[in-house]
């Protein structure tokens, strides 16, 4: 009977202890220790703490705050909290394409701007334009984080501070700025490089005024042969005069839009214009009192030819 006992005791014990993997019948009991569950019971709460410390941690920036920081620092600063929002959610890659968004409408917003006539963006009140691209902004971010957010602060989550965000959005601006004062600083130096690589071209101005002085010589040649030549011949060659004349008029026009073309000779080639058409009105008259033979026209004639005289006078001094 005694036997008997031990024998439904040990299958009691023994056997259910034999089906648990790495267990040994003479350590184990039909009713194991309280304390062996406990490690695993610590660990679960262990990971249910943890889990929800990690979700106390998860701080956004609230709508409130990204608009602010728009305010200042345009869509570039809108992108950037955007992108921090994202990968607070654990989504990086949305994050980044947040972040490329608010650069490109950040560059299109400004050429919009500096594309507008300048009487008409001086009629528009300056916080008008920052006003609108912040509401649209708002807009969006209540349409992608709206939910988020709302479900954040049920669950008593956090906020960054809204002057952290409005830091942001100044930095933002600074870079703004920064980036305009860069490319206006480029621009400037460029545009005067462009001027100085562009110097006054001395050597064409002296080839173009050799042709102008060798047409002055042909077209006064005539003048000489008043007593020696036909008045057919004296005639047709004050017509090739003025052909050479209205000639020098081109070659003065072209002097004129050469580059860096100093005050001096911009003053002498308007005075030179002026002779030319003097000159041009002299061998007219002179064609015409010929062709009537008439002295009705020699006042007229002296005038011009004084005036004519006085400029080359004083076109030879100054040189």
């Amino acid at each position: 009977m005694l036997l008997t006992h031990a024998y439904g005791h040990w299958r009691a014990t023994c056997i259910p202890a034999v089906l648990l993997p790495h267990s040994l019948c003479r350590f184990t009991t039909a009713n194991a220790p309280a304390n062996r569950q406990m490690p695993i019971a610590s660990v679960v709460r262990g990971n249910l703490k943890k889990n929800k410390e990690m979700e106390d941690e998860k701080k956004f920036y609230s709508q409130k705050g990204i608009s602010i920081a728009t305010y200042f620092g345009g869509p570039l600063a809108a992108g950037y909290l955007v992108k921090k929002n994202y990968e607070t959610l654990g989504q990086p890659e949305s994050g980044k394409k947040a972040l490329i968004i608010g650069i490109i409408s950040t560059i299109l917003l400004f050429v919009g701007i500096f594309s507008i006539p300048k009487s008409i963006i001086d009629k528009i009140p300056s916080a008008l334009i920052p006003l609108i691209y912040t509401g649209l902004i708002y807009l969006i971010v209540e349409k992608i984080h709206g939910e988020t957010f709302r479900l954040h602060k049920e669950a008593d989550g956090k906020f960054h501070s809204n002057w952290k965000a409005t830091g942001i959005g100044a930095i933002g601006l600074f870079i703004i700025l920064s980036v305009f004062a860069i490319a206006g600083l480029i621009s400037f130096i460029t545009v005067d490089n462009k001027i100085a690589s562009k110097e006054f071209d001395s050597i064409s101005y002296g080839i173009e005024m050799k042709k102008f002085l060798d047409n002055e010589n042909k077209s006064l040649s005539v003048y000489k042969e008043f007593n020696t030549k036909s008045e057919e011949y004296i005639v047709k060659e004050l017509k090739n005069g003025i052909v050479l004349w209205d000639e020098n008029i081109n070659i003065i026009n072209k002097l004129n839009r050469l580059n860096n073309l100093p005050k001096r000779q911009l003053e002498q080639n308007f005075t030179l214009l002026n002779y030319c058409k003097l000159r041009i009105q002299q061998n007219e008259l002179v064609i015409k009192a010929i062709s009537e033979d008439t002295e009705r026209y020699d006042s007229e004639i002296e005038r011009l030819v004084k005036k004519t005289n006085q400029i080359s006078i004083e076109l030879k001094q100054k040189n």
